[in-house]
């Protein structure tokens, strides 16, 4: 008998709700628009109990509490999306009396990558999303990095290019990574998109030079078999992955360089926007096991 697992990838826009048995074997698929937190969380628990899961495994944008001793485990932090700061997110899904399983949207990405992506094999990698904002995550061991929180890999700061005077659009480090190279950031910059970015559009340098730099911070830090870039910024714009890896080998300067060649080591996410939904599935079925 086959099992069936439920996937839920929360999103300041959207909640995604698939079924399951792995990539190749999706059974049910729902897309429910994010409004507030009862009524998005409701249409989710009823699209679930629409189907005979063996467990759940939920994926949500943070910032978010994941340590299960903690009192407000399973609740969002203060968050900029009204209604959300402080929801609980795991709470309406225990009327489901299935095993239950937490992680941010870009650690169930990583998850997925690494299960069924570009990542296949390893148990050290890093998995960075180039949006709108700029998320990351990390496998140390195969496990899910976590520390007092989760990573927020988009928010360390990065030394800036001569002459960019742009202040950066993070609310609060202002030229942060996000600040500096998130696709909102090439909007309020250029006011244009990612994907309008020509070859040798000043733009692309910028964007090719920050992302590089905070690869290799990632890189000498915490030593991953691969890096995986995803997001629409990365998928987008077919120039710029090329482009980070030549800025990434010149920042190395030669000094310890990852086994791989760099095709190997810096790749594309495989997953596309497949990733957050699949990898809530493999954490269903870890949560399971």
């Amino acid at each position: 008998m086959t099992v069936l697992y439920g996937g839920l990838e929360g999103g300041g826009t959207k909640f995604n709700c698939i079924v399951a048995s792995g990539p190749d074997d999706i059974r049910a698929e729902r897309r429910i628009p994010t409004t507030t937190p009862a009524e998005t969380l409701a249409l989710a628990l009823e699209f679930f109990r629409e189907h005979p899961i063996a467990a759940l495994g939920i994926g949500c944008y943070g910032p978010m509490d994941l340590h299960p001793q903690s009192p407000s485990y399973g609740r969002l932090f203060a968050v900029s999306k009204p209604h959300w700061s402080h929801a609980d997110l795991l709470g309406p899904f225990r009327a489901l009396g299935i095993p239950l399983a937490l992680e941010t949207d870009v650690g169930i990405a990583a998850l997925a990558e690494t299960h069924w992506g570009a990542a296949q094999g390893c148990t050290d990698m890093v998995y960075l999303t180039v949006g709108t904002g700029i998320g990351g995550a990390a496998m140390a061991g195969g496990t899910i990095l976590h520390g007092r929180m989760h990573p927020e890999m988009g928010h360390i700061h990065i030394s800036r290019e001569p002459g960019d005077d742009f202040p950066g659009c993070c609310p609060f480090h202002g030229g942060c990574l996000q600040g500096l190279a998130s696709g909102k950031a090439i909007h309020e910059r250029w006011h244009t998109r990612a994907d309008q970015l020509g070859p040798d559009h000043p733009g692309l340098e910028f964007e090719a030079t920050y992302l590089a730099r905070a690869l290799l911070s990632f890189h000498y830090t915490l030593s991953p078999q691969r890096i995986v870039l995803g997001g629409g910024v990365t998928m987008d714009q077919p120039h710029l992955l090329p482009l980070v890896r030549q800025r990434f080998q010149q920042q190395l300067a030669g000094y310890q360089p990852p086994d791989d060649d760099l095709d190997r080591f810096i790749q594309p996410a495989a997953l596309g926007n497949r990733a957050g939904t699949l990898g809530a599935i493999h954490l269903a079925q870890l949560a399971l096991a």
